[in-house]
């Protein structure tokens, strides 16, 4: 059975929804990478260094990352070499495969939220302004909501003008408990209130803002750690997941950000927002294979429910429906 019909029959066991989303918050990134491939492939009668030479490029453009991309390309020139391929349109599926393979094998950390039963989840959100971080704790809150869970949110982010209202609105929006103070305020005495009221009204998941921290203020990351010292004094385990907001329009800039926030604290996942918003998709891979820390959320789009969790092969699915569902046919 080809990759593209497995691939096929594992997203037919996800609901249509999912599938549905990543579909349509890929479109940009599928439509370009899609086409510039179609190009290649119908351009080319055999498959040789420069067929390779143009794959490596397309995938470059799509903000995969170079050292990734060199990688990919080799992985991929053994894998023609063992199936004696000689037709470039059967080199579509292997490089599909391969991009499910290279997020997957990048390293053990899972790609699943850290949210157990029977304890008070604390999730801290960190990150620049302006890359979607309090809509993406509205949106999550919405999500973990539909599934269940009772959330608190803390309103951590007391420097941005605006910031605790905007959560405000999002805690009335979704339905959900806000524990805020004045602007200006302590965040570590603000998320110490939110563990207070997330422990009285016996909350599965308490979500924290915090101050969109310029990677260069070393005063504000001091701010972090006092706010996770905070939270470990209160539940020794905690936070359960320390999550960076990232912006994928921003391509390569959010790599920069990602590796100044992972050597200044300990990032568990990425949140990666509009998605849709960019044709450069593949940022996801160079995320996961350069840096080891795994995708946990992707925004797909403007609606409440357009955060997603992630997951390998919709996102592959998404970069290549057209030619899954052709397949499938």
């Amino acid at each position: 059975m080809s990759f593209f019909k497995k691939l096929k029959e594992k997203i037919s066991l996800q609901t249509d929804s999912v599938s549905g989303k990543f579909k349509e918050g890929l479109e940009k990134t599928r439509n370009s990478f899609q086409e510039r491939v179609n190009d290649i492939v119908s351009r080319y009668r055999k498959v040789d260094e420069e067929f390779f030479e143009e794959i490596e490029e397309v995938l470059i453009s799509a903000d995969v990352g170079v050292s990734t991309v060199l990688e990919l390309v080799d992985e991929l020139k053994d894998e023609v070499k063992r199936k004696n391929i000689q037709d470039p349109r059967e080199v579509q599926a292997v490089i599909s495969e391969k991009l499910v393979d290279i997020y997957q094998s990048a390293d053990e950390k899972s790609p699943e939220l850290n949210i157990a039963e029977n304890r008070l989840n604390i999730i801290l959100f960190v990150g620049v302004n302006g890359v979607g971080k309090t809509t993406s704790i509205g949106k999550l809150a919405h999500l973990l909501q539909k599934e269940g869970k009772k959330v608190v949110l803390a309103a951590g982010d007391t420097f941005r003008a605006g910031a605790i209202e905007q959560l405000e609105v999002w805690g009335e929006r979704v339905g959900t408990h806000v524990v805020k103070q004045a602007a200006g305020s302590d965040p570590a005495a603000v998320i110490y209130d939110a563990l207070q009221a997330a422990k009285a009204r016996n909350a599965d998941v308490l979500l924290c803002d915090t101050a969109g921290r310029l990677q260069n203020k070393v005063n504000l990351m001091k701010e972090l750690e006092k706010v996770k010292r905070v939270i470990e004094r209160e539940v020794p385990d905690a936070p359960h997941e320390v999550m960076l907001v990232l912006d994928a329009t921003t391509g390569q800039n959010a790599m920069v950000q990602a590796k100044e926030f992972a050597n200044a604290t300990n990032v568990s996942g990425i949140v990666l927002t509009k998605l849709d918003g960019t044709a450069k998709g593949g940022i996801v891979l160079a995320i996961r294979n350069e840096l080891k820390i795994p995708v946990k959320l992707v925004g797909l789009g403007e609606k409440m429910d357009d955060l997603q969790r992630f997951n390998a092969e919709s996102y592959v699915y998404g970069l290549f429906s057209d030619l899954v569902e052709k397949e499938a046919e």
